[in-house]
């Protein structure tokens, strides 16, 4: 087997152009008015998503999946493959990424729950997914589909107890 020598010097000084965060394209977002007395949940996926390792400007590809229950308004789709698109050449960690999206989403949206998944790419033998969940709703308790009634889950959970815990911890 013959070895190929790696000149370490050029390949330590390699670097793609990344670009920062302020790349990230939030003023492009569209929203359109939801006007349904029933509440419908809305999943959007895409397997497209990219951005780049900000050390070494390698890319990072990934499967976003986009779950929430809209408040007033939804996400225009075109606006939204721009936005996801605008993350392509720019440098951020894989964490990051996904709560710049969840915060900029919540920003635009104002939706009751929303729900953000990032399913990268093997890279380095490592499996990444990242989830972010952001509610309106207080914590136990979800809305009934059909309305805007409050429904409080019965799983035989003290809620009480669970928010004291968190409280003191």
């Amino acid at each position: 087997m013959t070895a190929i020598p790696m000149d370490s010097v050029k390949l330590r000084d390699m670097r793609w152009d990344v670009q920062g965060p302020e790349a990230v394209a939030t003023d492009i977002l569209v929203t359109i008015p939801y006007t349904h007395a029933r509440r419908t949940e809305i999943v959007i996926d895409t397997d497209e998503f990219s951005a780049v390792c900000p050390w070494s400007g390698l890319p990072d590809f990934a499967t976003l999946t986009l779950r929430y229950l809209p408040s007033d308004r939804y996400l225009e789709l075109k606006s939204f493959k721009y936005y996801l698109t605008s993350f392509r050449n720019v440098g951020i960690f894989q964490e990051d990424a996904n709560n710049r999206i969840i915060d900029d989403l919540v920003r635009c949206l104002d939706p009751l729950w929303l729900e953000v998944t990032l399913d990268y790419k093997i890279r380095g033998g490592l499996h990444t997914v990242t989830r972010n969940l952001y509610h309106q709703l207080e914590f136990g308790a979800t809305y009934d589909l059909a309305g805007d009634q409050l429904i409080h889950a019965a799983e035989g959970i003290d809620w009480q107890t669970w928010r004291e815990e968190q409280r003191l911890s």
